[in-house]
């Protein structure tokens, strides 16, 4: 379309005056200049899923940061994780993380070079629990640090999730698997012993209650991740973290026994399950028989395959009391082009709708390089790279329909010419600058990236208990498209839009099904090279700019 312009008048005391801030604001009506004009409509009354909360992760160089960093430097991490408070001038402190990953190790750091996980610095990790089965709550300090600066912040809920089970419980007294899932053998397979599933399940519940002790929020705990995965040492390769791998016969072995556990605690912690390293698992067979189809083993009581058996509801988990119907995945590997990012979560979402299961994200990071919204990955600035973030959070959310969404590593080191994909905030060590890896046992220094700012364009206004409503565009395309939510008291909404287009587009939005109640204020949140979640002035209200995350906050009356 031919250039529009946007027209606002904006009013002040006198011409030319300025404000107490020392900002311009000229008398005179101020035009800007957009590529196209676009009408939107937010629909109140057309209601989807309910939203738990936007969360990110404190593996694993959060336990470094909050034992050896300084008080400044950590506190100042944690304000851009977890504060929701916009200053005077409309500047976000930070972008309001609801939900906490917390990582319960299981005693890598404490084997050292034994632990066969070379990386000290990022890898390893601390365990509660000493061989001789007595806890010492002083490990994992760092981690701590954080968890009670998020509840301090208002961060609304803490998940515990695990890797492995303590090494003193696995079958090579190693934090991952000498075999793993690949393995022809049903015994190598998984790395537990038999004989320690309950005590790993009372570990997990013992940890639980610890900290629902402490006053954290914990609704839900996460025994198991990634099922799929080999997580084993390769030949002439080092192991790269802690992990385990479980057969649906391993699963449900484990989680009966962690639902005991729970219930003998009084806890009302529930049991996260599936932690599945891609979406095909959730609906269908992939990666292998022993670990697919998770909607049908877990929670339909008819199902049985080949891999069961052929016995109806042999690994069904759907009647145990700490089993909500929920299911989650992580968001890679299905999240290089538009079509992938919307089939695999099309057909997930469909899966989970048939037995009444809802779906999380739980962890994403920027594994590849080749996405199809740039044009190679050397030239991409940090933004295009939000943006590829950006396409993941949108059809997580609208298409798959997900309750929650979590990012991976929260911070983490840049090197290797990895630029953003694996933080949203960069630390560097102490003495170390650029592109680079030292360690982090010592004091350091942190930036913000476009990642953390686009993340928090959602977490920052989307609070739990929001509801997605409908969003309805001339055409949503890969190249501009938006997701709307309402809050509980149906005071505010707020709409996302993310323009990958080299043009500008304005925007002029209705709402309805509001019941009766109207607009009373609206203020914009921009994101793109030039802007850091940055609050824009009146006359900018409605414009969105190429490359750009923009969120548009309504409050009704």
């Amino acid at each position: 379309m031919k250039s529009k312009y946007i027209l606002a008048s904006l009013f002040c005391l006198a011409a030319f005056s300025c404000s107490d801030d020392k900002s311009f604001e000229p008398a005179y009506t101020v035009s800007l200049e957009a590529d196209e004009n676009m009408t939107t409509n937010v629909d109140a009354s057309q209601v989807f899923q309910t939203i738990d909360g936007f969360a990110s992760s404190d593996a694993w160089d959060m336990d470094f940061i909050g034992k050896y960093w300084s008080d400044s430097n950590k506190e100042g991490i944690a304000k851009l994780l977890f504060s929701r408070n916009i200053d005077s001038k409309g500047r976000p402190e930070g972008i309001g993380l609801s939900m906490w990953r917390v990582n319960v190790g299981g005693g890598s750091s404490e084997q050292g070079d034994a632990s066969g996980i070379p990386d000290k610095y990022e890898r390893r990790v601390e365990c509660f629990l000493n061989q001789d089965g007595s806890y010492n709550w002083s490990k994992q300090a760092g981690q701590q640090y954080f968890m009670q600066k998020a509840k301090e912040y208002g961060c609304e809920s803490f998940v515990l999730f695990t890797n492995t089970p303590p090494v003193w419980y696995t079958k090579n007294g190693l934090a991952f698997p000498t075999k793993g899932a690949s393995s022809n053998q049903d015994e190598d397979k998984n790395n537990l012993k038999d004989e320690h599933y309950e005590d790993f399940a009372e570990f997990l519940a013992t940890v639980t209650k610890h900290f629902v002790d402490q006053g954290y929020n914990i609704p839900l705990i996460s025994p198991i991740n990634e099922p799929q995965v080999d997580w084993r040492k390769t030949p002439g390769a080092d192991a790269e973290q802690e992990g385990c791998s479980y057969t649906h016969e391993k699963t449900k072995i484990l989680v009966t026994a962690l639902n005991d556990k729970l219930e003998e605690k009084g806890l009302a912690t529930n049991i996260l399950l599936g932690e599945a390293s891609r979406w095909e698992p959730i609906y269908t067979t992939n990666s292998g028989g022993y670990y697919s189809n998770l909607v049908d083993h877990y929670f339909n009581p008819d199902y049985k395959n080949y891999y069961n058996g052929n016995e109806e509801g042999k690994y069904y988990l759907g009647n145990l009391k700490h089993v909500p119907n929920i299911l989650c995945a992580h968001s890679y590997h299905t999240d290089k082009t538009w079509s992938s990012l919307k089939t695999a979560r099309e057909k997930a979402y469909e899966k989970a709708q048939q037995f009444g299961v809802e779906l999380y994200q739980t962890e994403w990071s920027m594994l590849a390089t080749d996405y199809d919204n740039y044009e190679n990955y050397d030239d991409a600035s940090y933004m295009d790279l939000a943006l590829s973030m950006a396409r993941v959070l949108h059809h997580d959310l609208a298409t798959a329909n997900v309750r929650s969404w979590s990012y991976w590593t929260s911070v983490s080191q840049e090197r290797w010419s990895q630029k953003s994909r694996f933080y949203l905030i960069r630390v560097s060590a102490d003495g170390k600058d650029g592109e680079d890896y030292g360690d982090l046992h010592n004091n350091g220094v942190y930036a913000t990236c476009k990642n953390l700012w686009v993340l928090g364009n959602y977490s920052l206004f989307i609070r739990p208990n929001f509801q997605r409503v409908a969003l309805n565009l001339p055409e949503e395309s890969e190249e501009f498209f938006g997701s709307a939510y309402i809050s509980p008291e149906k005071n505010r909404v707020v709409v996302v839009y993310t323009n990958l287009k080299s043009e500008s587009i304005h925007i002029e939005c209705g709402i309805q099904g509001l019941d009766g109640k109207e607009v009373v204020a609206v203020n914009q949140y921009t994101t793109s090279n030039a802007k850091d979640l940055k609050q824009e002035p009146d006359y900018l209200v409605g414009h969105i700019p190429a490359k750009s995350v923009v969120t548009v906050v309504y409050d009704l009356k």
